[in-house]
C-alpha cells in the first residue's frame, strides 16, 4: 500500500505477523535520488487531514515513567577528538549489532595493566570452560583475550579512554599462517560523561556504556570476571519508545553526504492471538525536509520539535492508512546514521556521527546506574 502523494512523503507500509509476513508495495529508497517537495509547508501538508495531537499518547505515557529528558540537546556533530581514532578499529565497530549494557564505575582499574588483564581473563575463561560451563569458545578452548584502548572514542579530554576487549581464536598449530578470528567483542566507553565523573573518587574509572557482540554466554562470563575484579555491576540497557523518538529526530537532523538507507520506524501493535508490527519507511530526504520544516533552534533539538516531528508522521500515516499510531508502541528506529531497537540493540552506520550516537547512549547508561 503506497499513498499517491506526488511531491509528498515517500512512504511504505508493511504489516508483519508472528507466523507470516504480508508486504504491501515494497519501497526502495535509492542512495541519491533527488526529491521534489510541494511549495506549501510540509508540516501543514502532513497535518491537514487530522487535528494535531501535541503529543503521541504512547510517548506521553513513556515520558512519565522513564528517563527525565532535558528540554533540548545538541544535534550530533563530529568530534575533533575522533581524529585520533584508528580508522581500522572504527570500521570494526560500525555495521555490527551491539547489545547495550550500563556499567557502574570500576574500582582500581588501571590502563597500564591491560596486558595483565588479558592474561587473567583468558585464564578465567579457560577455567570456566573446564568446569563445563557454557562458554562458546570452541571445543579446543584455544583462545586468547586482548585488551586495548580505543583512542579518541570520547567526547572531552576528561573522559576516560574507551577500552576494547576481544576473545580471539588462536591457530591450532604454531605453523598455521592465518589471522585470529574474533569470537566475541565488547567495548566500554564514556562520551561526555562529566556529570558522572564529578561524583566519583579517583579510585574509580567511569566507563558507563558497555556494548557487546557475540554469544550471550560469553558476555555473562566476561561480566562475571569484571564484577569480581573491579567490584562493578552490569545491567541490560533497554531503550524505551520515548528515547527512540529522540533518536529518530536527532539522527534525522544530521547532515549526510549521502544517504545509504531509508528512514524506517517499526511499531508494535498490541493484539491477540498474533502479534502485529507496522513498518513505516520514508525516503530519507523527505524525512530531512520534514524535520527542517519543524526545526527552529539552530544546532539543537528540543522536546517540542521531537513531539511535532513524530506527530507529523503519525498524522500523515493516519491520513493515508486510517491507523492511529498512538495506539501502538515504537520499538525500532533506523536511519543512515544508526539504528536502535527497544530491546537494547544498536547498529552504528555512519562514522561521522559515531561520537554523537555514543553521547546519547552514555547519557542513558548514566541515568540507569545513578
Amino acid at each position: 500500500m503506497r499513498s499517491a502523494l506526488g511531491g509528498g512523503l515517500g512512504l511504505q507500509l508493511e504489516l508483519h505477523f508472528s507466523a507470516m509476513q504480508k508486504t504491501m508495495d515494497p519501497y526502495d529508497a535509492p542512495e541519491s535520488t533527488p526529491r521534489q517537495h510541494p511549495s506549501c509547508s510540509l508540516k501543514e501538508y502532513f497535518l491537514a487531514a487530522t487535528p494535531l495531537q501535541r503529543r503521541l499518547e504512547s510517548v506521553r505515557k513513556q515520558a512519565t515513567s522513564f528517563v527525565p529528558t532535558p528540554p533540548r540537546r545538541r544535534i550530533p556533530q563530529r568530534s575533533q577528538l575522533q581524529e585520533d581514532v584508528d580508522p581500522q578499529k572504527v570500521a570494526f565497530l560500525l555495521h555490527k549489532q551491539w547489545t547495550l549494557y550500563s556499567l557502574t564505575p570500576l574500582y582500581k582499574f588501571s590502563y597500564t595493566n591491560l596486558k595483565e588483564y588479558s592474561r587473567l581473563l583468558s585464564a578465567f575463561i579457560t577455567a570456566e570452560k573446564q568446569k563445563g560451563l557454557a562458554v562458546e569458545v570452541g571445543e579446543d578452548c584455544n583462545i586468547k583475550v586482548v585488551f586495548s584502548t580505543l583512542l579518541g572514542v570520547k567526547g572531552t579530554q576528561s573522559d576516560p579512554e574507551a577500552v576494547l576487549v576481544q576473545i580471539l581464536s588462536k591457530p591450532q598449530l604454531p605453523s598455521e599462517d592465518r589471522e585470529a578470528k574474533a569470537l566475541w567483542t565488547g567495548w566500554f566507553c564514556c562520551v561526555f560523561g562529566d556529570g558522572l565523573l564529578e561524583t566519583v573518587s579517583e579510585d574509580f574509572t567511569c566507563l558507563p556504556l558497555f556494548l557487546a557482540n557475540g554469544a550471550e554466554s560469553n558476555t555473562a562470563i566476561i561480566g562475571t570476571w569484571f564484577q569480581k575484579t573491579f567490584d562493578c555491576y552490569f545491567s541490560p540497557l533497554a531503550i524505551n519508545a520515548f528515547n527512540l523518538s529522540w533518536m529518530a529526530a536527532m539522527w534525522t537532523a544530521c547532515k549526510m553526504d549521502r544517504y545509504v538507507a531509508a528512514t524506517e520506524f517499526l511499531w508494535s501493535v498490541p493484539c491477540s492471538p498474533q502479534s502485529l508490527d507496522i513498518s513505516y519507511a520514508i525516503h530519507p530526504e523527505d524525512a530531512k525536509a520534514l524535520w527542517d520544516s519543524v526545526h527552529r533552534t539552530p544546532g539543537e533539538v528540543t522536546q517540542e520539535e521531537v513531539d511535532l516531528f513524530m506527530d507529523c508522521l503519525s498524522s500523515h500515516f493516519y491520513r493515508h492508512f486510517r491507523i492511529h499510531l498512538s495506539a501502538t508502541r515504537l520499538v525500532r528506529v533506523s536511519t543512515s546514521v544508526a539504528s536502535a531497537h527497544t530491546d537494547g540493540k544498536i547498529k552504528i552506520i555512519c562514522h561521522k556521527y559515531l561520537i554523537g550516537v555514543l553521547a546519547y547512549l552514555t547519557e542513558l547508561a548514566i541515568f540507569q546506574i545513578e
